[in-house]
């Protein structure tokens, strides 16, 4: 019998992890509510077309895609089999899948909004907690299955929300102790001039798609790639220089202002900017960073990426940005957008890496009642509601046992306080607390027990 094992990219969580993971839901929920935003849940599977078309090529390979119901039917066997093959050469074959494990949550939420527009009440804000599922290469930092943790404002164009979006990344991160994680920002826009001044709007997926590789496979490589795509000498200059810009963001809008400040897109891309600037500096650590393109092809403004602190070797912990026709591709067109999204998944890894997690973020059981015999253990039963109306988590050891065998389940479970009740204590009402981090015991009147500080 072969030993039971889970699929790769995915994980199980004991309980310690929940914890810690509840930690930063937690906060990051608390900061959303702060906010004015409200929570919403989509169904993990989305209908196929849905999803397809909406992430770029590169994207679409990665959505999971769920066969039909029946296809074990015999009459279903031979065009099963044609389908697949359409299916291995990249089409949506309706015969064999209609659903998918949805990408991300954004297109959901877009799908949701254009469904339910005539109801809301706009601006509409919501965030939004729920795995996600991309069918990655697993390694460090990346998996098949993770949990994304999103904000959208929808029905409005004011830059107010991506300022209140730069404000919201700095205050969760400061909540879970993350200092310097670096909070960049770009605009589609300015893309968007820089392929008009390479050859054509027409180049801008191909040019986005490029430069968003850039952390990944290097300049040159970025160059390779790019000349593949037809781009000629005078333009591959252009785009170099925009990419090493540098210098603090004043230096480098003024930079991209003599490169491109000509062309409308930039001018309204490097306006929007410096409005975010101006209203966000009291954020040490927001930076222009016109190398970040995000390769998903539905942002048309700000664009938003967060990384980890420089010491610790992980890539983006979240990013977004502005798509102010995400509904059109649902045929409700004209309705704004902006949001972003916390990679939890990795924020755990670096809270984990960098020992931020807060002493008290384990919430198990803090009291355990030894069970010395079923008389003690009536009495035990009457005091553990009278703890856990008081939010105190208890329980009473399952059996009688030896008094070993119950201090290691204490400790295995790092139980801080024990309760003993035996003979001597039943006689006179009492009980014995001891405190197993130092080792304190005393006895108190068991009528007493539930005004005791189990700190």
């Amino acid at each position: 019998m072969p030993k039971p094992t889970i699929p790769q990219g995915t994980r199980d969580f004991g309980a310690d992890v929940v914890h810690k993971r509840n930690f930063i839901f937690t906060t990051i929920k608390n900061v959303f509510e702060l906010y004015g935003f409200q929570p919403l849940e989509t169904p993990a599977m989305e209908n196929l077309d849905t999803l397809m078309g909406k992430y770029g090529d590169e994207g679409d390979k990665l959505i999971f895609k769920i066969l039909n119901n029946g296809l074990d039917n015999p009459a279903k066997h031979e065009q099963a089999k044609e389908d697949f093959e359409k299916i291995l050469e990249g089409k949506s074959i309706k015969g064999l899948t209609e659903r998918a494990l949805r990408y991300d949550l954004t297109i959901p939420f877009a799908r949701y909004v254009a469904m339910n527009h005539g109801q809301l009440t706009f601006p509409y804000k919501r965030y939004q907690m729920q795995p996600v599922w991309r069918a990655d290469r697993p390694q460090r930092g990346r998996y098949r299955e993770f949990y994304q943790c999103d904000a959208d404002v929808v029905g409005s164009t004011s830059l107010i929300n991506e300022i209140e979006f730069v404000h919201i990344y700095n205050d969760v991160f400061i909540k879970l102790g993350i200092e310097n994680v670096q909070i960049s920002i770009n605009n589609r826009k300015i893309l968007m001039a820089l392929a008009e001044v390479c050859g054509g709007t027409h180049k801008m997926m191909d040019i986005t798609i490029a430069i968003d590789k850039l952390d990944k496979i290097g300049i040159d490589k970025v160059k390779e790639e790019l000349v593949q795509k037809e781009l000629t000498g005078d333009q591959m200059v252009i785009i170099e220089k925009y990419l090493t810009a540098s210098g603090k963001n004043e230096e480098k809008l003024n930079a991209l202002n003599q490169l491109l400040g000509e062309n409308e897109y930039a001018q309204k891309g490097l306006a929007e900017i410096e409005f975010i600037l101006k209203h966000t500096k009291n954020i040490s650590n927001i930076n222009v960073d016109f190398t970040l393109a995000r390769g998903l092809n539905y942002y048309t403004g700000i664009i938003f990426e967060v990384k980890a602190p420089a010491q610790i070797k992980m890539g983006s912990i979240g990013g977004g940005g502005r798509y102010d026709d995400l509904t059109g591709l649902f045929e409700v067109p004209d309705i704004p957008g902006v949001g972003i999204s916390f990679g939890v998944d990795r924020i755990y890894d670096v809270i984990e890496e960098m020992n931020l997690f807060p002493d008290k973020v384990y919430s198990g059981t803090r009291v355990l009642f030894f069970n010395l015999g079923q008389t003690e253990s009536d009495i035990a039963l009457k005091l553990l509601p009278q703890l856990r109306k008081q939010r105190i988590s208890c329980e009473l050891y399952h059996e009688k046992a030896k008094f070993d065998k119950q201090f290691k389940y204490a400790e295995k479970k790092s139980i801080p306080y024990i309760v003993i009740i035996g003979t001597k204590e039943m006689e006179e009402n009492n009980c014995i607390i001891k405190n197993l981090s130092t080792g304190k015991q005393e006895s108190i009147p068991q009528n007493d027990l539930e005004n005791y500080p189990f700190e």
